[in-house]
């Protein structure tokens, strides 16, 4: 097996972690069209969105300690079958509740990607090193994203919606296979008494009680509810309400994720130099400048596909900056329990960024204001956040 600095393991890691991004973001197009396919409303379609992320949220707390109890490579090779699997079941969903049930599983399968790929970051690159890497991996991701909802546009279009699962169903195949040619282990602190409840219990009260550790997971959090927002709202927003095809919805998501490509490419470029503390404040400070001129522009008058593409772009320039850094700040200090630091990370993101969806979803009206104002909202609670991870000043 390569070497696990290799580029070929990071390929392999970047597309892990990719699984998250890629179920949510390629069939965005297709969501208008679900809810006609299958007689339904738009809150039930935005239902396979957030079930989706409740999934996500609640397996990334078996996947962490079984990664630290039994290690990283078998955890991933049963969480990747687990996601082929349930994508067959989407493929031929019959009924919006079907493929709920089975967006459930897909979920289930997905977060061994994201939450046991930054564990085995951090295994690899070290405290000091993983948010570099973390954060050129967010930037190679984040090309599924802008890509995915132009990919998902063309399949409906020709093909339908369901044409955007069978591509994940063979994505998901792919890294099964070569997940389990090319990932060696790279978990050198197995720890036999990480499933014992006593021993999580500790774990957890450890994580809990780290104000730095809180402070970094609850900006990572804030800041994934205000893109999950976008994600939940801009399909209806910018087709139903604007009038976009889901071509030329897919090409504006696209354009708002190169944001989130030229922040994290900075992130890469000034993490080692600056430091999680204060990249995460430069990154907060430039979420803040597009959640609240995104709302000010979404209040004053009638949407545009530039008054709600600019702001955002912005914001998620700021996300790519925040994100690499809160991850690697907060995962850094455990490296015995870092697949449980991840994955607690991951499944308060995860829930909090679920209830907004929800909340986008149902209340919504296509003008944009309700999805501008969520983003506006988690910017400025990132930032309120940011404060705990700040240095506390010396005693007189």
């Amino acid at each position: 097996m390569p070497r696990p600095q290799s580029r070929t393991v990071a390929v392999l890691l970047t597309a892990l972690v990719a699984f998250g991004p890629l179920s949510t973001d390629l069939y965005l197009p297709s969501l208008p069209l679900l809810a006609s396919v299958f007689s339904t409303d738009a809150a039930s379609v935005q239902l396979t969105l957030s079930v989706f992320l409740v999934g996500f949220a609640v397996s990334q707390l078996v996947y962490g300690p079984m990664s630290d109890r039994f290690g990283r490579r078998p955890v991933i090779l049963g969480g990747v079958a687990i996601f082929v699997v349930a994508s067959v079941a989407c493929t031929f969903a019959q009924s919006i509740e079907q493929l709920v049930a089975a967006r459930f599983f897909q979920a289930v399968g997905a977060c061994c990607g994201p939450v046991l790929g930054r564990a085995v970051v951090r295994d690899v690159y070290g405290r000091d090193g993983a948010a570099r890497i973390l954060a050129y991996m967010a930037m190679a991701v984040a090309l599924g994203p802008a890509v995915g909802p132009v990919i998902g546009g063309v399949l409906t279009t020709a093909f339908g919606w369901r044409a955007n699962f069978v591509l994940l169903l063979a994505f998901g195949a792919v890294i099964l296979v070569a997940a389990a040619l090319l990932l060696d282990e790279t978990n050198d602190h197995l720890d036999p008494l990480a499933l014992r409840p006593g021993r999580l219990a500790s774990n957890y009260a450890t994580l809990l009680g780290d104000r730095v550790y809180i402070g970094y997971v609850l900006c990572a959090s804030f800041v994934y509810s205000g893109i999950f927002a976008f994600i939940s709202g801009s399909s209806f927003v910018l087709i139903d309400g604007l009038g976009l095809s889901p071509e030329e919805y897919g090409l504006s998501f696209g354009v708002v994720v190169v944001g989130y490509i030229t922040g994290s490419f900075g992130a890469g470029r000034l993490s080692l130099a600056l430091g999680p503390t204060r990249m995460v404040a430069l990154g907060t400070a430039v979420l803040m400048l597009g959640g609240l001129s995104g709302l000010a522009l979404a209040v004053a008058g009638e949407p545009s596909v530039a008054s709600i593409l600019a702001p955002l772009f912005v914001f998620l320039a700021g996300a790519g900056l925040t994100l690499p850094n809160t991850m690697a700040g907060a995962i850094g200090p455990f490296p015995a329990m870092a697949g449980l630091a991840s994955a607690l990370l991951g499944f308060i993101q995860m829930t909090l960024a679920s209830a907004v969806g929800i909340f986008v979803g149902h209340l919504d009206g296509g003008d944009g204001v309700v999805m501008m104002a969520a983003t506006a909202a988690a910017s400025v609670a990132a930032a309120a956040c940011r404060r705990l991870v700040a240095p506390r000043p010396a005693a007189a």
